[in-house]
């Protein structure tokens, strides 16, 4: 065994231990009575409420539409954010006319809490799904793009000055150059706006929805039901390492120079 297996099974171990630890203190403050199952349900019982969650749905729909229904408006609000942060922040990073064009816009509504900008897309755009999906998509967008533009800022000037010294056009630059350089940073901000933007979910669907996994959430908030909210966060929490570690797998296969991710 080399020295990055070693290294690789002694964080899986550490891992495994601090979840560990913290599973023992959820069971030992339930047990104990510490503080009210009102407020913190035991283990149990929140294992209970996701199996009888996972036959018989809640609020007469299943799990599987509740997440169906969030995953709709998270994967079309990202795949929307990717195809367009990627060409614009690398533009921006490389033509310095277009980033003072979009810079500004996006560093002025990035900080902006989502609530703050939530309801004028509801005036906008009525309550469906439209307002939903454009405000995951302003979420997921700002991270990715500033990702981009960090990542041209960062190449190698000499790399281009090479590469131009040997006769290789704008085009051939960014697309042979700029663009693998970038790939990176470019899957960290992917990465980094997931989070953001299944964060910024809960918020998508406190306005007229009727399902999601948000919504259950805030909805079980309403009538203090905290093992349905637990059920809710350890869904969203586990679906999002999933997430995650797809995005990983893609990147090692994509970005294979990079070593091991």
């Amino acid at each position: 065994m080399n020295m990055d297996d070693k290294r690789i099974k002694t964080e899986k171990i550490y891992t495994a231990v601090t979840w560990l630890i913290i599973f023992l203190g959820w069971y030992l403050i339930t047990k104990f009575d510490i503080v009210s199952s009102t407020l913190v349900p035991s283990p149990y019982k929140v294992w209970m409420t996701f199996l009888r969650i996972l036959s018989s749905g809640y609020n007469k729909i299943s799990i599987w539409a509740h997440l169906g229904a969030s995953f709709e408006r998270l994967f079309t609000a990202l795949i929307l954010a990717v195809i367009t942060a990627i060409p614009i922040g690398l533009l921006s990073g490389y033509f310095k006319k277009i980033k003072a064009v979009v810079d500004s816009i996006v560093e002025f509504y990035r900080p902006l809490p989502p609530l703050a900008y939530y309801t004028l897309l509801v005036l906008w755009m009525g309550i469906e799904n439209t307002s939903k999906i454009t405000l995951l998509f302003l979420a997921g967008f700002a991270p990715i793009y500033i990702a981009c533009v960090s990542a041209v800022n960062n190449i190698k000037q000499d790399y281009i000055l090479s590469a131009k010294s040997l006769g290789a056009d704008q085009r051939q630059i960014f697309f042979q150059i700029v663009l693998p350089a970038c790939l990176p940073e470019i899957f960290t901000g992917i990465r980094t706006a997931v989070g953001v933007a299944y964060t910024t979910l809960v918020a998508a669907e406190m306005v007229a929805a009727t399902s999601g996994i948000g919504w259950m959430v805030l909805d079980a908030s309403n009538f203090l039901k905290s093992d349905v909210i637990f059920v809710g966060i350890l869904i969203m929490g586990a679906t999002g390492i999933l997430i995650d570690m797809g995005l990983r797998f893609i990147e090692k296969k994509l970005v294979f120079w990079k070593g091991y991710v």
